[in-house]
């Protein structure tokens, strides 16, 4: 576990317990979960706060001249967005199933189960400079899907159709979509980007 990629977020709703804590790192890049609760509130927090004092110290030895105002939004992050949507596969012919979301950064990460700690399948978003869109709606004569709100995002191989079950959600999704899109990439993301064009 690199405490390069780790990253700790309080879930009591996900995880069912009021001192829930997710933690996440990277393994053979594929994020990985790992769900954590204590009864004493004091010590799950004890131990956010041990995560994130080891990611500072890895952000001070890897970006000496930075300050610590520049570090502290880095050592831990909440989730752009969580929450059930559809989706269908690469073909666009198949059903669409139900599949629980994460938007953690560029990374949209989709589970069978919430709990799951793996995902099923992962999609970068990258900025509109390198040709990702998203779009409302769905392409003409797409079916199979149950929920009416529809959602594609466009990456330079591939379309990727969401369906929300409420219009509240699909505008969510949709402006934590937008949100990394307009965002320029950084030199880092184009190595990860890189890494999911080449994806098996």
């Amino acid at each position: 576990m690199k405490i390069e990629h780790l990253n700790a977020t309080f879930q009591p709703a996900k995880i069912g317990h009021p001192h829930g804590l997710q933690v996440t790192y990277l393994k053979d890049n594929s994020t990985r979960n790992i769900f954590i609760y204590h009864e004493d509130g004091k010590e799950i927090v004890d131990w956010f706060n041990a995560l994130r004092a080891a990611r500072f110290h890895y952000l001070q030895v890897a970006f000496p001249g930075a300050s610590d105002a520049d570090l502290v939004p880095k050592l831990s992050r909440n989730y752009l967005k969580e929450g059930y949507m559809e989706k269908t596969g690469p073909k666009q012919t198949e059903g669409f199933r139900k599949r629980w979301f994460t938007m953690d950064d560029r990374r949209l990460m989709y589970f069978k189960d919430p709990l799951d700690a793996f995902a099923r399948g992962e999609v970068f978003i990258g900025s509109k400079e390198s040709g990702y869109t998203v779009l409302h709606g769905f392409p003409p004569s797409t079916q199979g899907h149950h929920w009416p709100h529809g959602i594609t995002i466009v990456t330079p191989d591939r379309k990727f159709l969401f369906a929300c079950e409420t219009e509240s959600d699909q505008r969510e999704w949709v402006a934590a979509f937008q949100k990394a899109v307009d965002r320029p990439m950084l030199p880092q993301e184009y190595a990860v980007e890189a890494h999911f064009k080449h994806k098996p």
